[in-house]
């Protein structure tokens, strides 16, 4: 077996970049605010900083034609004192021509970024015949600053990235290996009104809809009908419809009542902390709706509610403390919830769980369930009918915050 290089990686201070010009005084104040916070930019080094990245961008495709077969990438560099450089790496012992661009450094480099771009490609064709990443194999990329090809492995993987890149034949001078602490996940914002999923096992699919997003202490989650799920079952997210995505989370608490049982229909989820809360609920093209509170809505208030099924309908609100007898498809009893408002917006299969709130932003509750459909004049004239469980009677009974945005 070739031998290979394991030390880390050090980070480069490197940042790609694309785009047109601007002035600081141009940035949005929070992109200039944040800009500087996580870069730990001073003012004169941000405006520096723009001004290179113009020449970047412009620049580019004319170093690339310049240094030809040659050419080994171009980056923005940090120096040590704060400044920034665009640098122009080329295999080639005379690069006069890269000299020859304004506000350019030339460094001269081993590997090409064509030979770069075959060695990565190398690894990517060990994936397609293997079908699959080695275990503790996260990631594998061309860098530029350090002129290789950087494997990035979990702890204690260093042999498994080892052998993944000597199977590939990649040349052992091209490969650098990177020890990443945290493995890396598949991320998504969880909103209201997103469809869920759920996979008990038993050969079906089962869909529902988040209704607001929530937190228990630190614990984040989010609020939606108890028939939606059992305590420490597993949601998915939807990926179109029905389709299984990344793993949300568990449900952490749950209540329905069943058969001729009474009782009220809620629970929440809690959510794996690789994700974020959204305080919005998805309008389905309508315009999302920012949660402001959740202070409860008068009688024949209006309200809109969002599902993965159906989307985004609206009604009015007709009744509060409703007890409602649901029946299966076979007309046998399938439970008395207790508590719920009734309200004009349709509803449909899978939407249940989702939000309603009020045109102020003021969350109200989540679909427990309804009669008949958002065909026709009940889907466009708030001529439905549906129940949702107060979200307050939610956040009181589990102890939870809603998440909100000014």
């Amino acid at each position: 077996m070739r031998k290979f290089s394991t030390s880390v990686l050090a980070a480069a201070a490197a940042l790609m970049v694309s785009g047109s010009a601007l002035a600081a005084d141009d940035l949005s104040p929070a992109l200039k605010t944040a800009m500087q916070r996580d870069l730990g930019l001073s003012d004169t080094q941000l405006s520096q900083y723009l001004k290179l990245e113009s020449v970047a961008a412009t620049q580019a495709q004319t170093l690339q034609s310049k240094l030809g077969r040659n050419f080994a990438g171009t980056w923005l560099e940090r120096k040590s004192d704060g400044s920034f450089a665009l640098v122009a790496a080329s295999t080639a012992i005379d690069n006069t021509a890269a000299k020859a661009v304004p506000g350019v450094e030339t460094r001269r480099v081993r590997n090409s970024l064509a030979a770069l771009d075959s060695a990565k490609g190398q690894l990517d064709s060990q994936l397609a015949r293997n079908g699959k990443a080695p275990k503790g194999v996260y990631s594998w990329a061309v860098d530029l600053p350090s002129n290789t090809v950087v494997i990035g492995v979990a702890p204690g993987a260093e042999d498994a990235g080892v052998d993944f890149a000597a199977r590939s034949g990649l040349d052992a001078s091209t490969v650098r290996f990177e020890t990443m602490k945290d493995r890396p996940q598949r991320r998504i914002a969880v909103q209201g009104g997103r469809g869920m999923l759920r996979d008990p096992g038993d050969g079906y699919l089962y869909a529902c809809s988040v209704g607001f997003t929530v937190t228990k202490g630190s614990t984040p989650g989010y609020a939606t009908a108890g028939h939606c799920g059992t305590v420490g079952e597993i949601v998915y997210q939807e990926v179109g419809q029905w389709n299984v995505g990344v793993r949300v989370g568990t449900f952490a608490a749950s209540t329905m009542p069943s058969g001729t049982n009474s009782g009220p229909d809620r629970g929440w989820v809690k959510v794996d902390t690789t994700h974020t809360l959204s305080p919005s609920v998805y309008g389905y093209g309508n315009g999302d709706v920012t949660v402001r509170g959740s202070t409860e809505a008068a009688v024949g208030a209006a309200l809109c509610r969002s599902g993965r099924t159906s989307g985004w309908h609206c009604g009015a609100i007709r009744t509060k403390n409703v007890t409602v007898s649901y029946v299966d498809d076979n007309n046998n009893p399938d439970g008395t919830v207790t508590g719920l408002t009734r309200t004009t917006a349709c509803a449909e299969g899978g939407d249940s769980g989702g939000s309603f709130i009020t045109s102020a932003g003021q969350a109200q509750g989540v679909l427990s369930g309804g009669s008949g459909s958002c065909q026709g004049s009940q889907g466009n004239n708030g001529g439905g009918n549906s129940y949702y469980t107060p979200i307050n009677s939610i956040l009181s009974t589990y102890g939870l915050t809603l998440r909100t945005s000014p």
